[in-house]
């Protein structure tokens, strides 16, 4: 069942457009902190760069959500097509990102994936600590608008269940 303050008001659920574009526009800089392992394993693969691009447009009201969920496609696509587990999980990031337009607790995907990716890419010593401080920088970045909601659902598992950085 979906947490119902994920889910737009005009599918009968309690979000609002102006909350929904701002949980998207923290998608796109969630995974766009994380994106840098992605590019330097793949440089010319611009799938993932894209997606947060399609984001950031959708969010300002300038693509559709089905042209949201094309861009979503391909960064997923993008992920699939990696080896290192570190630019996986940044694709993957960015493809929940985008996935936003579509589905608000999308957002909380490159929570989960970010993490995932600075944790692949520590060495093993800081594994832990490096997946700390991105889940911190990932709060201290969320707008005040949203704050309430991400957190509680994050500390309720509502979205991704009991996942912990």
């Amino acid at each position: 069942m979906r947490d119902q303050r994920f889910v737009a008001l005009h599918r009968g659920g309690l979000l609002d457009l102006a909350n929904h574009r701002l949980l998207a526009t923290w998608a796109a800089d969630c995974a766009e902190h994380v994106l840098p392992l992605f590019t330097r394993a793949h440089p010319d693969d611009e799938r993932p760069r894209l997606a947060i691009e399609a984001t950031r447009a959708w969010a300002c009201g300038n693509i559709t959500v089905g042209q949201a969920r094309t861009a979503a496609f391909r960064a997923h696509d993008a992920a699939r097509e990696v080896s290192d587990a570190a630019a996986r999980a940044a694709a993957r990031a960015t493809g929940q990102a985008v996935s936003t337009a579509h589905m608000a607790d999308h957002a909380l995907g490159p929570v989960y994936y970010g993490v995932r990716a600075v944790k692949f890419a520590a060495t093993a010593q800081d594994r832990q600590s490096a997946g700390e401080r991105e889940y911190r920088w990932q709060i201290e970045h969320l707008p005040d608008a949203v704050r309430r909601l991400v957190i509680s659902a994050l500390d309720e598992g509502t979205v991704l269940g009991n996942w912990r950085p």
